[in-house]
């Protein structure tokens, strides 16, 4: 009677034992500015890999046009190449394309991560079966990186046609360069009656890696010089970054 009792007893213990909560994945943004002849290779690189998903767009490095001729080079298109990768993986995705293309050497391109803060759930389960098999592979090849996340990312959406003023004044408060891409700008009514904005269609969307000392001087000048009150209709903001290759 008693031995039933038992037996009872600890199915219900056992059946009331909550299940350990799956480890759901860290994803990461990876972006990649290269120069424009190597959208290919770095496509390849993508799919050699093993990312699941990756979005290419064409920009222009912010070299002035005498400096391009004086280095004998025609044109400053660049690829910018964003992907999602797990974040245990990301090490491994940023070594291969240092090997690929040479990121130790000045002007080959940089690379670095965002963090995200939230995803479409169906994107974040379609990780989930391969965390433990990420997890063994990141071991064997992961490697020390610099993680000191002493870098930022300064996002600008102005006007069409600012850029090089916007840039040239970028410089002065301590940049070292940007790259540009064509984008196209909506906006609700209401926002743009509260700022007293007009709001077309073609814009440019400035990126800036520069360090955490740099930031807050870069976006004051701007702000000050091609922000809301300014024909650039400038919006600034700044992201943190974590993984940075390509930058001396």
């Amino acid at each position: 009677m008693f031995s039933n009792l038992s037996i009872r007893q600890e199915k219900t213990i056992q059946s009331k034992t909550p299940k350990p909560a799956v480890q759901k994945p860290v994803l990461k943004l990876v972006f990649f500015i290269l120069d424009w002849q190597e959208a290919e290779k770095i496509t390849a690189l993508l799919d050699e890999e093993h990312v699941r998903m990756h979005f290419l767009s064409k920009g222009r490095g912010t070299v002035r046009s005498d400096v391009l001729d004086l280095l004998g080079v025609g044109t400053s298109d660049k690829v910018v190449a964003i992907c999602l990768e797990q974040e245990i993986l990301v090490p491994v995705l940023l070594k291969e394309a240092q090997k690929k293309f040479g990121l130790h050497n000045p002007g080959a391109g940089i690379a670095f991560t965002v963090p995200l803060t939230g995803i479409n759930s169906p994107i974040l389960r379609s990780y989930k079966p391969s965390i433990q098999k990420n997890e063994k592979i990141a071991k064997h090849r992961r490697e020390d990186m610099e993680n000191e996340k002493t870098y930022e990312l300064i996002i600008a959406i102005i006007n069409h046609g600012y850029s090089d003023e916007f840039m040239d004044t970028a410089r002065v408060a301590g940049a070292t360069g940007g790259t540009i891409i064509n984008a196209r700008g909506q906006a609700h009514e209401g926002i743009v009656k509260f700022f007293g904005i007009s709001v077309q269609d073609e814009k440019e969307l400035i990126i800036i890696l520069t360090t955490k000392e740099k930031k807050i001087p870069i976006m004051r000048a701007v702000s000050e010089a091609h922000g809301l009150n300014s024909e650039a209709h400038g919006i600034v903001l700044s992201v943190p970054v974590d993984d940075v290759l390509g930058v001396n």
